[in-house]
């Protein structure tokens, strides 16, 4: 089947194979950190109602690098067969984020999402060069840049971990400051933006959530999109699909800013 995009053109073979050599416009996206980038929304007792709103649909012109290293067409949801096996995946703000771009943008070209989050993470377990979770980003991301295009952007959802307690908070600026400079020299694009999330939720009391969330704040040479007051799951923790949809909007929005 052959789609026609104005001056570019690619020809989606199957779903696990796809051919974008006579694409132009190839942007890529990486997705990651815990559980909330991976997506809870609509994820009840472990079981995802399956309800994808209009803003999280798919669209040919988004794609995902799959399990596989191969890319398919996205849809959610989008981290199924990326974060652990053992949590139910529901929906997140790529898709959201994605529709949002190709919205403002029609022209933008192709989109590639790259999901890396894994649920349950912490900080620690990202900054550290050889870590399972940060190896399989740069490998990921690294893999799909053989398709062409570039890194557009970094989309970073993660923190929840290190408000467990008073130790975790305080450890989590050095090992985010660690993280951030270590990715960036292994990344092909360094000067790929970094958009990160500002914590809505934590797992401890809340003085150790607005601890975190300060640190966020204070990072410098970050975009930070605040999802403080996104409406929560009964959980406490995970944001609802509409805060996912209203997060994914936010991001796109933060990225046209940095990009203008």
């Amino acid at each position: 089947m052959l789609f026609v995009y104005g001056y570019f053109r690619f020809e989606m073979i199957s779903r696990e194979k796809i051919d974008l050599k006579n694409v132009e416009k190839i942007n890529v996206f990486i997705l990651a950190g815990q559980s909330n980038m991976a997506g809870r929304g609509g994820v009840f007792n472990g079981v995802w109602d399956e309800y994808i709103p209009v803003e999280c649909r798919s669209n040919e012109r988004i794609l995902r690098l799959n399990r596989d290293l191969e890319l398919e067409e996205a849809n959610e949801p989008l981290h199924e067969g990326i974060d652990d096996v053992k949590k139910t995946c529901g929906i997140g703000p790529g898709m959201a984020f994605a529709n949002a771009i190709l919205k403002k943008d029609p022209n933008f070209g192709v989109i590639i999402l790259v999901p890396c989050a894994y649920g349950g993470t912490s900080i620690t377990d990202w900054s550290i060069p050889n870590s399972k979770v940060r190896s399989r980003l740069i490998s990921r991301a690294n893999e799909t840049l053989k398709y062409g295009g570039q890194i557009r952007a970094i989309l970073w959802y993660q923190g929840e971990t290190e408000t467990r307690n008073e130790a975790a908070a305080k450890k989590f600026p050095s090992q985010y400051h660690k993280f951030l400079h270590r990715l960036y020299q292994e990344l092909k694009y360094p000067k790929a933006p970094f958009i990160q999330v500002a914590l809505a939720s934590g797992q401890g009391v809340k003085n150790w959530i607005h601890s975190v969330r300060a640190s966020q704040m204070a990072m410098e040479n970050v975009i930070t999109v605040d999802a403080f007051g996104l409406q929560l799951g009964a959980d406490g923790m995970h944001l609802t699909t509409a805060a996912q949809v209203q997060l994914g909007k936010m991001m796109a929005h933060a990225f046209f800013n940095t990009t203008t």
